[in-house]
């Protein structure tokens, strides 16, 4: 009878010490849970949603490793989608609000703070990682990004119905997180007009309306045999330079364009779409698919003047440009395009090379 006493105390006392290691446990699992803004395995992320009380939305989808679309429509900007992922995983807790300023923090965050919601490819079986079945999207976080304190070295961010703010920094970054989550379309788009190399292209022409006989267009036959076509008369040009074309022709691998200015005022965006294009570009891959780009002059500051004192009517470092079949309006600068904007006369020879 003592025996069983005993046993039964046994197993009461082992309850009591269980309960209370569940609920210390679940306590602490549940003060983790507030403020576990980092998300460890960013390559499991295949969607990231931000919006703002400004009506900006983004919505970032991962189409396959390092290929992200933005908002269903435009190609993502790898290098700011890697550092956006980056942050995601090396988010640290640098300490709890202070209680005075509880309040103030949370309206603030209320008012201009950032809605972000990750969702990762989770698996409804997974064995240790070895047998995974069944994959699918999951909503695994949900955290609201305010301002930054008043050092600028961290953001403040809360979790979805909490009520317990942190303030939250990226190890190395001498500044606050607060910026890398824009809803703003326009900062995460790949900012490519042309991406190919010279074994892509079938044909480059450039043309240049005011002033036609610079207009020439270049055919990429097989084995990098080019030919170049004069476009003022659709005749061939039999003596250039090959190391210049050859030169033009691999410049198309990466060139960019700098800013989207689709937001300018209406009227003067009007203005300059009404002058005729400084230069017109397309480029024809090896599968028949044209992507061209319409520029435009841009004026110069008004007053400012050369090295000799005399008015410079237009910018000398950028131009306006149509691009993505003319949807974005946009600006690009010299420095990018000056290797690809010369004119017929750049690759002629006046004659034959001599012969050794």
């Amino acid at each position: 009878m003592k025996k069983n006493r005993k046993f039964v105390f046994a197993v009461v006392v082992l309850a009591v010490i269980a309960l209370v290691l569940i609920l210390t446990n679940s306590k602490s699992t549940f003060k983790r849970a507030l403020s576990d803004f980092a998300v460890e395995d960013t390559t499991s992320v295949v969607k990231v949603f931000m919006s703002d009380k400004n009506n900006n939305n983004l919505t970032l989808t991962r189409l396959q490793p390092g290929k992200w679309l933005v908002n269903n429509k435009y190609p993502g900007s790898k290098a700011n989608i890697e550092m956006l992922l980056g942050t995601i995983q090396q988010l640290q807790v640098k300490e709890t609000v202070p209680k005075a300023a509880l309040e103030n923090i949370i309206k603030d965050i209320a008012v201009i703070g950032v809605k972000v919601e990750i969702y990762q490819l989770k698996y409804r079986i997974n064995l240790f990682n070895f047998i995974r079945l069944f994959p699918h999207e999951k909503l695994t976080k949900v955290y609201y990004v305010g301002g930054p304190i008043q050092s600028n070295q961290g953001s403040y961010m809360i979790m979805e119905h909490s009520s317990v703010p942190f303030v939250v920094f990226l190890p190395g970054l001498r500044g606050f997180v607060t910026p890398i989550y824009s809803p703003i379309e326009k900062y995460w788009r790949d900012y490519s007009i042309f991406k190919k190399t010279i074994q892509q292209i079938e044909s480059v022409k450039v043309e240049f309306p005011c002033e036609p006989e610079k207009s020439f267009e270049v055919r990429n036959n097989e084995k990098l045999n080019f030919q170049l076509i004069a476009l003022v008369n659709n005749q061939p040009v039999h003596i250039f330079d090959t190391l210049r074309l050859t030169t033009f022709m691999t410049s198309f691998r990466n060139i960019n364009f700098e800013a989207i200015v689709n937001d300018m005022d209406a009227h003067e965006k009007d203005s300059i779409l009404a002058t005729t294009p400084y230069c017109i570009i397309s480029v024809t891959d090896t599968s028949h698919v044209t992507r061209s780009i319409k520029t435009f002059r841009k004026g110069a500051a008004p007053g400012e003047v050369d090295d000799f004192g005399k008015l410079i009517p237009y910018d000398l470092d950028r131009l306006y440009a149509l691009v993505n079949d003319d949807t974005d309006f946009t600006l690009i600068q010299y420095y990018m395009f000056d290797k690809i904007l010369h004119p017929l006369s750049f690759f002629i020879r006046t004659q034959e090379p001599k012969k050794k």
